[in-house]
């Protein structure tokens, strides 16, 4: 059986304009071979086994959240290009997509910056919880 076999076939005549307007679909949707998408899902359950097996071994408090985040940027990456079919959409969808991890990135970076201001209080805190 071809990956396309499965596939929706294109209308044989244009849309007339009477139908509704979510009826008036001319484009077909990207079929995907089922062995990429066993092969994106088996790659996102190594990388998950790998995230699990990492916290098993104590590299800092700082550069296990930085190996945990890099794995999962990976496998958030892997999802949007392969099973939200990113890889064969416009140019444009991926620069917004690019720019809104670009932003969120920013904001979160911004975040950590200003929790150094509050560090001392928050270590007082624990302190004080512990007595």
């Amino acid at each position: 059986m071809k990956p396309n076999d499965h596939a929706h076939p294109a209308p044989s005549t244009p849309p007339s304009g009477d139908e509704p307007s979510h009826l008036q679909h001319t484009e077909i949707a990207h079929v995907m071979p089922v062995r990429m998408l066993w092969l994106v899902w088996g790659s996102l359950m190594f990388l998950t086994i790998v995230t699990v097996a990492v916290t098993s071994i104590d590299l800092g408090s700082r550069f296990n959240l930085i190996v945990a985040m890099g794995i999962a940027t990976i496998k958030a990456g892997l999802v949007a290009t392969y099973f939200m079919h990113l890889r064969w959409d416009r140019p444009f969808h991926t620069l917004v997509f690019a720019g809104s991890l670009l932003f969120v990135s920013l904001f979160i970076a911004m975040t950590l910056l200003d929790k150094s201001e509050y560090e001392a209080d928050i270590e007082e805190m624990y302190i004080r919880q512990a007595q």
